[in-house]
């Protein structure tokens, strides 16, 4: 609902100034009768409309249809009584604004037939008059009709705006997060096991340094090397963060699989473009972990990588024809499999292994997610 203060419809083609001289035409509506009674009798009736007008914003519950109710009353009065009709435009804002679907449909055409019934009883008691305006109050009746679901269903645009805003918060929340666990998957992995190596041989070569000088001395060369693969490693991680490309990654997996003697092959449907960044950095994680398992444990001899831009997603698929992964599947869970799950459920993604004549690894990644609305309240 809007603020109480803001009892003017929006980009309903009226201006503010049509709605302000349909808040003063009533007054030349009642004055223009010549009994003093009727003239007190529908300055409190104006007064009353706007009271309930700005009530109706602010309650809830039943309430709103009391106050709904007395807007309705008034209407009818000043259409019968003073053929003022327009007070109808009002009502048909506010009921735009009922989120109660069923609430909203009982309201609108209770609403209509009294408009429609009041105008034709008024037509004929006032008929000079009517006609006179006739124009205008054909317009009024198709605002009554039209101008509630317009303001129905821009609410409701509105609110499904709201609702993409704050699941796009979120998300940026939780891409954040998975950021961390990555970084700290990473580092342990690239970190964890380099820092042990050099605090065991650091170890041993304090020891050995007096007893065996010339063990003390190989094993310092070690922790230099592992220090130093430990330091490559770390800026390669650092570059990472920057965001991975797919088409780098095909280039690199390209001459992993050739420094390992399996041929590689890439079928690409689509180019490789207009990926969002996170997505792309995802596939491209997932593609590296798929052919580093193909050189680890496959036994391949060829490797085929397939890049798909489907109707609704992303897929790629990555075949050799090695001994399978049905010994290795279950020890790679906790590693790299397991990785890779954990990134694609984070971008509703899905991973499948087949195994037959080698092992078929197929990723997909949904091009759009959409959240579904979740019902209405009144």
């Amino acid at each position: 609902m809007q603020q109480w203060y803001q009892l003017f419809p929006k980009n309903t083609y009226l201006s503010i100034f049509g709605w302000i001289a349909f808040c003063l035409l009533p007054f030349y509506f009642i004055f223009r009768t010549s009994s003093t009674s009727q003239i007190v009798y529908g300055i409190l009736l104006v007064a009353l409309f706007f009271t309930a007008y700005r009530l109706s914003f602010i309650k809830k519950g039943w309430t709103v249809y009391v106050t709904v109710g007395i807007e309705m009353a008034i209407s009818i009065f000043m259409t019968i009584y003073f053929g003022y009709i327009y007070f109808s435009l009002f009502l048909a804002f506010f009921i735009g604004n009922i989120k109660n679907k069923i609430g909203f449909i009982t309201i609108y055409i209770v609403h209509l037939v009294t408009t429609i019934v009041a105008a034709v009883i008024s037509f004929f008691s006032q008929e000079e008059l009517f006609i006179s305006q006739l124009p205008f109050i054909i317009i009024a009746i198709i605002g009554v009709i039209l101008l509630p679901f317009n303001m129905y269903n821009r609410n409701k645009h509105e609110k499904l705006e709201n609702q993409l805003e704050d699941a796009n918060e979120i998300i940026s929340q939780l891409i954040v997060v998975e950021e961390r666990q990555r970084i700290a998957r990473d580092l342990h992995d690239t970190l964890g096991q380099k820092l042990s190596l050099i605090g065991l041989k650091s170890d041993l070569a304090r020891k050995l340094i007096d007893i065996k000088p010339d063990s003390a001395k190989a094993e310092l060369e070690d922790i230099q090397q592992t220090a130093r693969r430990a330091l490559k490693e770390v800026r390669d991680l650092v570059a990472d963060m920057k965001g991975i490309k797919l088409n780098e990654e095909i280039i690199r997996v390209q001459q992993l699989l050739e420094a390992a003697k399996i041929d590689f092959h890439i079928e690409k449907t689509e180019k490789v473009e207009n990926i969002p960044l996170f997505i792309e950095h995802v596939l491209s994680m997932c593609l590296k972990e798929a052919i580093t398992n193909v050189v680890k444990h496959s036994k391949a001899t060829t490797c085929t990588v397939k890049i798909e831009k489907l109707a609704d997603e992303w897929k790629i698929t990555v075949e050799d024809n090695g001994v399978g992964m049905k010994d290795k599947l279950h020890a790679s869970k906790g590693i790299g499999l397991q990785g890779m799950r954990e990134r694609l459920e984070f971008v509703n993604g899905s991973l499948k292994i087949t195994n037959g004549n080698g092992t078929t690894i197929t990723i997909k990644v949904p091009q759009v997610t959409r959240q579904n609305e979740q019902g209405e309240n009144s």
